[in-house]
């Protein structure tokens, strides 16, 4: 499957208690929808032939019959489906009864894998009918041909590079060691769950938590499709609750008490580059475990999995706040911190009137209320140059008012004027010495200040400038502690949204929401009309492009043609494939040749999985060759 992506369905049919020849029915007719909509792996419910609730029925010879007559027909109705697909009824074997699901491909019935945990509490009463799959390995008579049985069977396919799949049955996902745990160790990438657990008060969450945790913590894909209301009632209800999770996170999931098919993709690309990333368990190649090859064709389909626009920032506005707090909140114990050990009592800051200085800023000041400093021991210089616009020199200074910092302004105008005749640069040659020269100097007025009352100079630039390298080496580059290194453009944006939305004072939100519609510029060159000239996203293309190239490339290491599919996937509506192509070639080149400079970046605290810290972020060589190719 193009770029890993591999098409799964949890699908929940209409059944009647112990009516075989319909829930056949249905559940053939729903692996047609399936089908049409390119389903590469069908996971149906527990015993869903037969239906899960029919006690005491399950004891009844005609019944069984029944069931392995039904699985004769899906298994023959999927001859020309290319998919896998899960079916759970009771199955005979030596005298004993199981709960199994078939594992079915193209016709043929590949194994038979075995329900382990048979409880006798609440809705469960397994054992009254089932024996425990646990020991059971080997092969049963079936249709004609000999099947493999047991816990051990492993699916595999050559079509898609990294898909392994296992099977884990009804509540066995609750377990303190899941039999999923064995499956992932062994090399399963997708754990399927056919499962027919009642619903009670809270339970549809404890499920959702627990697909969610098992895919986090054993870095696999994971799809659970649960019984659904046309099961008994007599004691219990059913909900049908269908999930689809990855990596710790619910890509999809069905209301209670509907039917049908809930799809998604799993990206076993991604599987695989975490587990390369992470190691969280140590893999096995274990003999005990029987692996059956599966065949499906390799194809491309649209994709039914939603991509967020902003991979940095939580989709839930429920939440986005509390996203917010808890970055914010480690900003300001680093710096604590830092000035603690370094035994500072002031702390300098150049305030520009943009948004990285007004963060920066606001961390400063709450960490002068952590330490028990006064906001006066907080000193924000403004330097105004020859690209300094009045809106933002006026947003600088009433920012600092608001807040009770202490304000200085250093014109540097003539520093540079002066630097420019020491070394015969012309005013009217607006080149990369014209600009960097202002940051040098304005990173050299604040470590002197700094010097003369023993302050620290708080950095200011974010991660996303670091990334393309948009950043004077030894100028804005360089500071004593940066407490925005690790937070991108449009994180930076948010949380200072989030400041001004939860501020109590009037003129702080005001300046605050001015900022934020400020265009994004570093003020090197001249104002035109005294409107900002320079404005950074016109000349390198939109910020919330490139930190999702940066996440992906960061945090997955995809290559730059699935980084640009997924930026069309994601911003479909916002920008065409061309503008997307000529910011994806901006990003990659300047990410490649400006890692000089974050090679020697000052320290700073780590707030998420994506940093480029030489210390513990993306580690590379300054000279490296071109490897995006």
């Amino acid at each position: 499957m193009k770029y890993g992506f591999m098409k799964v369905a949890a699908v929940t049919p209409e059944v009647k208690v112990a009516d075989v020849d319909f829930n056949v029915e249905s559940i053939m007719a729903e692996i047609d929808k399936c089908a049409a909509k390119h389903v590469k792996v069908m996971v149906f419910p527990e015993l869903c032939i037969t239906g899960a609730t029919c006690r005491d029925l399950f004891l009844q010879k005609t019944l069984i019959s029944s069931a392995l007559d039904g699985l004769k027909k899906i298994k023959w109705h999927s001859k020309d489906v290319d998919a896998l697909i899960v079916v759970g009824l009771p199955l005979k074997k030596e005298g004993k009864l199981y709960d199994v699901a078939a594992v079915i491909n193209r016709g043929d019935v590949l194994g038979f894998v075995p329900k382990t945990v048979l409880s006798n509490h609440g809705e469960f009463s397994d054992s009254r009918w089932f024996a425990s799959g646990e020991e059971i390995m080997g092969y049963v008579s079936f249709d004609g041909d000999e099947v493999a049985i047991g816990t051990n069977l492993l699916f595999n396919t050559e079509t898609v590079e990294d898909l392994v799949v296992a099977c884990e049955i009804g509540n066995e996902p609750a377990l303190a060691e899941t039999p999923s745990v064995a499956h992932v160790q062994a090399g399963a990438t997708l754990i399927l769950n056919p499962q027919a657990t009642a619903e009670i008060v809270g339970r549809a969450e404890f499920r959702r938590n627990t697909v969610a945790s098992l895919s986090g913590r054993l870095t696999c894909g994971y799809v659970s499709a649960g019984a659904g209301s046309g099961e008994s009632t007599t004691d219990y209800v059913y909900g049908g609750q269908r999930l689809i999770g990855e990596c710790g996170e619910i890509l999809a999931e069905s209301e209670l008490y509907g039917y049908g098919a809930l799809v998604s993709d799993i990206d076993v690309e991604r599987i695989a580059a975490e587990r390369i990333r992470s190691s969280v368990f140590d893999a096995f190649e274990d003999d005990d475990y029987l692996r059956l090859p599966f065949y499906i064709k390799s194809e491309d389909t649209l994709l039914d999995r939603f991509y967020s626009k902003t991979p940095f920032i939580p989709c839930p506005t429920c939440v986005r706040g509390d996203r917010m707090k808890e970055i914010f909140d480690i900003q300001c114990m680093g710096l604590r911190k830092r000035c603690l050990s370094a035994g500072v009592k002031k702390l300098l800051i150049g305030i520009s009137g943009g948004l990285d200085s007004t963060l920066a800023f606001l961390v400063a000041i709450h960490t002068a209320d952590l330490l028990g400093l006064s906001r006066e021991d907080v000193i924000a210089v403004t330097m105004p140059c020859f690209g300094t616009s009045e809106r933002t020199h006026n947003n600088a200074i009433k920012l600092c008012e608001s807040l009770g910092a202490t304000f200085k302004e250093v014109n540097i105008k003539d520093s540079v004027l002066s630097h420019f005749k020491d070394i015969d640069q012309p005013f009217e040659k607006h080149d990369a010495a014209f600009e960097n020269a202002q940051a040098r100097e304005r990173t050299q007025v604040l470590m002197d200040m700094a010097n003369q009352c023993g302050g620290l100079v708080v950095g200011t630039g974010d991660l996303s400038e670091l990334a393309l390298g948009w950043a004077t080496y030894n100028g804005d580059h360089m500071s004593m502690y940066c407490v925005n290194g690790d937070i991108t453009k449009t994180t930076v944006r948010a949380i200072v949204k989030w400041y001004a939305d939860m501020c109590d004072k009037d003129e702080t939100a005001d300046v605050l929401n001015d900022i934020i519609d400020t265009p994004v510029s570093p003020e090197l060159l001249p104002p035109t009309e005294g409107e900002i000239s320079q404005k950074t996203e016109e000349l390198l293309g939109p910020y919330e492009l490139h930190d999702f190239f940066l996440y992906y490339m960061v945090r997955f290491g995809f290559t730059p043609a699935k980084i640009k599919y997924l930026a069309r996937v994601a911003f479909k509506e916002e920008y065409d494939e061309a503008l997307i192509e000529k910011c994806l070639g901006t990003f990659l080149k300047r990410f490649r040749t400006q890692q000089f400079k974050r090679s020697c970046l000052p320290d700073g605290p780590a707030v998420g999985t994506v940093g480029l810290s030489p210390r513990g972020g993306f580690m590379m060589p300054s000279d490296a060759g071109d490897w995006t190719k």
